[in-house]
């Protein structure tokens, strides 16, 4: 390929500058332009929702790379501002000045935006979503004052948010309308684990409601549940899950999954879309995984590093099959947790559990109806952490569930 015209990044995000990063390492000398919506360097997003929540450190501790970075490997960083289309065929991109940026070659690593509850209230002073270090910012010095907080979704961000306001010394509540915490993730009989777990740190749970709207004149004072329940509240976080932000591409005409299909832009394992030289990386990539035999898509940080880096060699012409396991990582009060693997929606499995709960420190594997390991975490086993929970599952092989649930047998003997 050559540098006539610059590498075109949409998306500053931790998939975009871990492209180009990797572009200036693999030895591409010519431009790369990295574009974003956002006015901040290009920042990762783990540390909005644990420490910098917890007010151990400010959000400019989450970026990547200083500007200096940028100026010394000469990456091109345009921030506010938006890329509102792309030209395939001319290989060029519309930016919300109406100016144009001709690419021999483009990534598209737009990322996520949070999805938005539509009641009635939901417009009201002190309710949050948490998605930008700029909402990170306003939820920290929101719970200074330490409120009471009602969070709508115990999934992971939800009860992440939930914990770190329970430590800073709030009255939390947590809304959901699945059974129990991480119902659609871990499945039930592992999400409750976590659901205890924040009982006995004092946060409640109202499952099994869902929210009907928010009450309130200017400021949110309550949350009014199924049922007709009002829970008062003087703040509210809202973490009801994220979408990708596809629509860039598809109005380009590049082909994207529906949402029941899972959503995302289609791609191979090369992660090259349906346009010549147009690539996909992140939260909005769906790929045909190799492993697995089918395609998926990732919402967590590792999977930004991982197709970002892959997707900066395939654009330099290298052959990248992207099979990396799906890894995710938590910390909620003095739980740490480390989960890798992939569970289909609708697939049946079974739970089986390494160690006690009750202890604080555990493995749960999930497997599939032949015995094979499609996921497993540990909570606090840090001495073994998921290393072998990622060769079983690439192993592909039939365990033996007793030895599997057996401390005393090596995870390479079961």
């Amino acid at each position: 390929m050559t540098a006539a015209e610059p590498i075109v990044i949409v998306g500053a995000s931790l998939a975009g500058a871990t492209a180009a990063k990797t572009l200036r390492e693999e030895g591409w000398t010519g431009g790369i332009v990295l574009i974003g919506s956002e006015t901040e360097l290009p920042y990762e997003r783990p540390p909005l929702s644990k420490d910098v929540l917890l007010a151990k450190k400010g959000p400019e501790s989450a970026q990547l790379h200083d500007q200096q970075w940028y100026d010394d490997n000469t990456v091109e960083l345009r921030l506010n501002t938006t890329v509102t289309a792309i030209d395939s065929a001319g290989h060029n991109v519309t930016l919300d000045d109406g100016s144009t940026q001709a690419y021999a070659k483009l990534l598209i690593a737009t990322g996520s935006r949070v999805r938005r509850l539509d009641v009635p209230g939901g417009d009201l002073a002190g309710i949050h979503y948490l998605r930008t270090a700029a909402e990170s910012q306003a939820l920290t010095d929101a719970y200074a004052a330490k409120p009471r907080v009602v969070v709508v979704g115990a999934g992971w961000i939800g009860l992440e948010a939930a914990s770190a306001a329970k430590e800073r010394g709030c009255e939390v509540t947590v809304v959901d309308p699945q059974p129990t915490a991480l119902a659609a993730a871990l499945g039930e009989q592992v999400g409750e684990l976590y659901a205890e777990f924040h009982r006995q740190h004092g946060v409640e749970f109202r499952f099994g409601s869902g929210v009907e709207g928010f009450e309130g004149t200017d400021q949110v004072t309550g949350v009014r549940i199924s049922g007709g329940e009002v829970l008062p509240a003087d703040l509210v976080v809202v973490g009801v899950g994220v979408q990708p932000n596809t629509e860039l591409a598809s109005e380009a005409g590049i082909e994207v999954a529906t949402r029941e299909a899972g959503s995302g832009i289609v791609t191979g394992a090369d992660l090259k879309t349906s346009a010549d030289d147009v690539y996909a990386a992140g939260d909005v990539v769906r790929w045909n995984h190799p492993l697995f035999g089918r395609p998926i898509r990732v919402e967590h940080w590792q999977n930004a590093k991982d197709t970002g880096a892959d997707a900066a060699k395939a654009i330099l012409g290298q052959d990248v099959s992207h099979d990396a396991l799906p890894y995710f990582f938590t910390d909620q009060f003095d739980l740490g947790m480390e989960y890798v693997g992939d569970l289909p929606h609708g697939t049946s499995y079974q739970v089986v559990l390494r160690g006690d709960p009750k202890s604080g420190a555990y493995f749960a594997f999930w497997l599939d109806d032949d015995n094979h390991v499609l996921a497993g975490m540990h909570v606090n086993m840090w001495d073994d952490g998921v290393g072998g929970v990622r060769d079983l599952i690439k192993s592909g092989k039939q365990v033996d569930p007793a030895k599997l649930a057996d401390p005393a047998v090596a995870l390479a003997d079961v």
